[in-house]
């Protein structure tokens, strides 16, 4: 038995959930999985993992032993990635995750740069608006807006973005102009985003002079996806709050107009996350402190 090897296996397994996914993410058969980690259990004479047809449940004996080789698997990538580093250019797969219109509009137009930079580097870019299992998934990072809740990541800001409201020219011809954020209240049609964790509707938000409000009327239409969202906006289903990023285009070719400007939302942080107890090896890390240059103007107003 490669103990090594049996020892990371079993340490997918914890932090996948299931023996699917960590197979999954070691590019190994699931049969070989199962065999690895039998081994490792024969040898040390404990029961690690209770298996059943749904699911894999780690034993007291198996957490502690995750715990404690858990340090031992942290500290040799720290000793493989400081020669790394003094050898040259980083290498290895990437796996990031971001949200539909930031990897349209932000990240990718960006990546030729680092790209470039670092051509050791492979990347996996998963483009959604869902909620991401960093561990479960074998993703290294996401890129995410808004407040963070969950303390047990680690999170880097990386730049603040500018919310706007708007609408169609088709649109405001039919419905009118709203000259404040309670006109929209008054028979107008409004395009919510809806969170994919709760499937609830975020409320439209306005700031002025210090002064913020909140509008939760019912909306006529919800998405799920930050481009859809945009598609409704361009076709002229309602009035949308979105980045200025996203809607910059067609803010100058003139198939969106701004409203309510004096009421613009506060600026909404972007955030690089990654697991707390996940070694940063020397391709993330560049990865990380890349973002942190290159963001904050491509995420800006």
């Amino acid at each position: 038995m490669d103990q090594l090897m049996a020892i990371r296996a079993f340490a997918r397994v914890v932090e996948a959930g299931n023996f699917t996914r960590a197979a999954d993410s070691l590019s190994m058969p699931k049969a070989t999985l199962s065999k690895v980690v039998q081994e490792l259990e024969a040898h040390l004479g404990i029961r690690l993992l209770q298996r059943t047809t749904r699911r894999v449940t780690v034993t007291p004996e198996g957490r502690e032993y995750y715990e404690k080789t858990a340090r031992i698997l942290r500290d040799l990538d720290d000793i493989d990635t400081s020669f790394s580093a003094v050898r040259g250019q980083p290498h290895g797969q990437l796996r990031i995750d971001v949200g539909g219109s930031t990897a349209r509009d932000v990240l990718i137009p960006a990546l030729p740069d680092f790209m470039a930079r670092y051509p050791d580097i492979r990347i996996d870019l998963g483009v959604s608006d869902r909620a991401v299992n960093l561990i479960g998934d074998s993703v290294d990072c996401v890129i995410r807006g808004g407040p963070l809740a969950d303390s047990s990541l680690v999170a880097r800001k990386i730049g603040f973005a500018t919310l706007i409201t708007c609408a169609s020219p088709h649109y405001l011809k039919r419905y009118g102009i709203p000259a404040s954020p309670q006109e929209l209240n008054n028979g107008h049609r409004l395009v919510s985003y809806l969170s994919s964790d709760s499937g609830r509707a975020f409320p439209f938000r306005f700031k002025r002079q210090g002064e913020k409000t909140e509008i939760k009327t019912a909306h006529r239409l919800g998405v799920n996806e930050s481009n859809a969202h945009l598609a409704a906006a361009l076709a002229g289903l309602g009035i949308v709050q979105t980045f200025t990023y996203a809607a910059k285009e067609a803010l100058s070719s003139g198939q969106l107009q701004e409203i309510l400007e004096p009421w613009r939302p506060a600026s909404y942080p972007f955030h690089v996350v990654y697991p707390q107890n996940r070694h940063v090896t020397h391709r993330l890390r560049v990865f990380i402190d890349w973002l942190a240059e290159v963001f904050p103007a491509r995420v800006g107003a």
